[in-house]
Parts: C-alpha cells; structure tokens; sequence
C-alpha cells in the first residue's frame, strides 16, 4: 500500500468536514420558527493566525496548535467545539438523555465540556446559569454559554464557536450548530456566561 503524502492525508480531513450541513431548530420551540442555515463553508473556513489550514479533525490534538502560540486561544477552543460537534452531529434530542442514543441541551453541554477541557458543569440549565461571570452578547467568545428562554417549561442551553454560531441540541434536529442572528433564537436569548476564560479552556484542552 502506497502511504499518502501528509498534505494529502491533511486534504482528506479538511475535506470530510466541508460535507457538515447544518440547520436551525428550536429545543423547546414551535414548528413555526424560521430557518437558517449555516453558510456551506462555515466548516472550512480559515481561521486567524492559521492562514490556510482550516478545522482541525477530531482526531488532531489541539495542544500542537497552542504550542505554536501562534493561534489565538479562541480560536483553539473553537476548532476543539467544531471537533465535538464531529462526534455528536445528529444525536437526537431526547429529554434526559446523556449519550449518543439522544441528549439534551444541558447533557451536551456538560460532556462538551467534559471531555474536551476536563471541566465539570453541573447537569441541568437552571445549575448551568450560575456558572462564572455574565458577559454582553458582545463580549462572546468559543467556549461561552448561551442561554435562552423559549416557551414552553424548559430554558435552552449551547456553547458559543465564533462568528455568531452556536452549538447545541436542537428537539427537532438533534446536535447541530445554529446561528443566533436567527430570528427565533434573537427573539428568545436570555444571556451569556463565561465558565473559564478562553486561555484557560484551551490550556485544558491541550492536556487531551
């Protein structure tokens, strides 16, 4: 068997990713809501101080990348998020669910953050909500948590990647990552916390 070049094997992942589509969907919203869907090379799009090497798959340690010190910690932590939505893209959502046979918007947030910066979050939205300090929506960063309160019983819960997307567990589209300039997640956010600051994040991350 011939070995690819590296260049090659890189292209091979950059290029699995650029097949990820995903949609808008409400947690605990109506059928109503409008939809929008993430541009098509949302997943491969270049990220500062990287030039032309886009996500990372999951498979690629991060910490090769902090190492470099030439990629912001922000960025870090979000190729780490987009390499978690990898592995859990279309679970479904089911209410107390924690693993890949269905979650809930909370349980993804917590194993997110679990496994991929060894940091403990409490398991429900309403313990979620106390964690660090509140932020402006203008402050955010990959790694922070948005809340929102939809109708209906429960509050919403996902991890903010960059350029105003959002990942979470969608009741009608499982895992995905939607934008909150959607005009059903800007009528119902509520607002944003910092659990750790984003070179806090992705020191931890780098130790996986």
């Amino acid at each position: 068997m011939v070995a690819l070049p590296r260049p090659a094997v890189t292209a091979v992942r950059v290029a699995s990713v650029c097949f990820l589509v995903t949609l808008v969907a409400g947690c605990a919203g109506s059928s109503r809501q409008s939809n929008m869907q993430a541009p098509e090379n949302y997943f491969s799009m270049s990220l500062p101080g990287i030039g032309a090497n886009p996500q990372m798959s999951p498979i690629d340690p991060i910490n090769a990348q902090l190492l470099s010190q030439q990629v912001p910690p922000p960025t870090v932590v979000r190729e780490a998020l987009l390499a978690q939505h990898q592995r859990w893209a279309g679970t479904p959502y089911r209410i107390g669910g924690t693993s890949e046979r269905g979650i809930d918007c909370s349980a993804l947030v917590r194993n997110v953050y679990r496994d991929t910066f060894n940091l403990e979050l409490p398991r429900s939205t309403r313990g979620q909500v106390h964690e660090g300090r509140s932020i402006d929506r203008q402050e955010l960063q990959a790694g922070d948590l948005v809340f929102f309160s939809p109708p209906g019983r429960y509050n919403h819960v996902g991890i903010y990647v960059g350029d105003g997307y959002f990942l979470h567990a969608s009741t009608s589209k499982g895992v995905i990552i939607s934008s909150l300039d959607n005009s059903y997640w800007q009528r119902y956010y509520w607002q944003a916390r910092r659990a750790l600051e984003p070179t806090h994040l992705a020191q931890l991350g780098s130790n996986f």
